[in-house]
């Protein structure tokens, strides 16, 4: 089998709700566009995969992935991912992690086309189904936060994850809330999304510490590696960092080194696709540490995501962001979380999505090729 084409089919997003996640987002609404990845082969089958998200148009990444990476694998065995990605890694200079993420995962959606088998297990199936976590949006005040987060406990969910407005005082007094609204036993999360110097970090932390919280995530600039150390020695709750650490897979040996979080992070987006993912789990593990997978961005992404969580051991939830409009779009069917609080496989032969096709061929602007 060898792969005669790739094309990167980039369709409109409109009506996305006005959001924001912290000051690394900004405010942003209206409209983006995401990009169909499709590989082709002379077997007529076809792996896909999904470029973009609401915040960051395909188009940006979409000419690099074109100029830099179709180069590398046309003409080539799509079934070597392994020395596909190392070569494609080799570009990264020239183009970007999300793009090279999505080469890889269609390259995966291919293996399993050929095996019948869904991806995850291709990877070696640990579960089938696993815990989601309702993952906020910054919200108006602490009332609306205490609000959503026993929405979400009162429907079934298993945690609630606060992305606060990025002030220190208000934080603290946003987790005080939820905490009071939910309860004791309900498990609660706070991501600061790298909004802290070390002082407002150390005080924060000892509150969600005090209340019991999961885990402390990104509360430090994502390159402040020697604060993470200073920040962990204080605390006793754990941190969750390396989500945007620069650099690869190789990047996370300082972390482990210095012993600076006790979770690692990442996903197919950020960290370059279903191979680095899996690598990456595979390197906590080793350390006795969760990897605890980070939201794709888009909805097949989010299926990328969800096939490794199944695959693994060390990831105890799978993370869901809200608000559904600025998230999810392309799918026919969704991931969706039950009356459990749990998401479930998917099935079919590779990503074993339904790619709304239609959709896509109503809204779409350009072809790459």
């Amino acid at each position: 089998m060898k792969i005669t084409d790739v094309h990167l089919t980039l369709f409109g997003w409109d009506d996305i709700p006005a959001t924001t996640y912290g000051r690394h987002t900004g405010k942003f609404s209206g409209k983006s566009q995401l990009g169909l990845v499709t590989i082709e082969t002379d077997e007529g089958v076809k792996g896909h995969a999904f470029l973009g998200s609401s915040m960051r148009g395909a188009h940006m990444d979409g000419q690099s992935l074109i100029q830099y990476l179709k180069p590398v694998v046309v003409n080539q065995d799509p079934l070597e991912r392994e020395r596909l990605y190392r070569a494609m890694w080799h570009k990264n200079r020239q183009t970007t992690y999300r793009a090279i993420g999505a080469m890889d995962v269609a390259l995966w959606d291919i293996a399993g086309k050929v095996a019948g088998l869904p991806i995850y297990r291709l990877l070696g199936s640990y579960r089938e189904s696993a815990p989601a976590y309702a993952s906020s949006a910054v919200l108006p005040s602490k009332e609306a936060y205490a609000e959503e987060a026993t929405r979400f406990k009162a429907e079934g969910w298993t945690a609630y994850k606060i992305h606060p407005p990025t002030d220190p005082v208000v934080d603290a007094e946003v987790c005080r809330a939820v905490r009071r609204a939910v309860g004791d036993g309900f498990t609660v999360m706070l991501d600061s999304t790298w909004a802290y110097q070390y002082p407002e970090a150390l005080r924060v932390g000892k509150v969600v510490e005090e209340l019991g919280f999961h885990w402390y995530e990104d509360p430090l600039a994502d390159d402040d590696l020697l604060s993470y150390v200073k920040l962990k020695q204080h605390l006793s709750i754990p941190i969750l960092a390396t989500e945007y650490s620069p650099g690869g897979l190789t990047a996370f040996a300082p972390w482990l080194v210095h012993q600076a979080t006790d979770y690692l992070r990442g996903d197919v987006a950020v960290k370059g696709g279903i191979t680095a993912l899996v690598k990456a789990a595979h390197l906590a593990e080793a350390f006795h540490m969760n990897f605890e997978i980070h939201h794709g961005g888009n909805s097949l992404n989010n299926v990328a995501n969800l096939h490794v969580t199944m695959a693994i051991e060390n990831c105890q939830f799978f993370e869901v962001l809200l608000p559904a409009g600025a998230q999810k779009y392309g799918l026919a069917e969704d991931i969706e979380v039950d009356k459990q609080g749990l998401v479930h496989a998917f099935k079919g032969p590779g990503l074993g999505a339904v790619i709304d096709f239609g959709l896509i061929e109503r809204k779409k602007v350009a072809v790459l090729s």
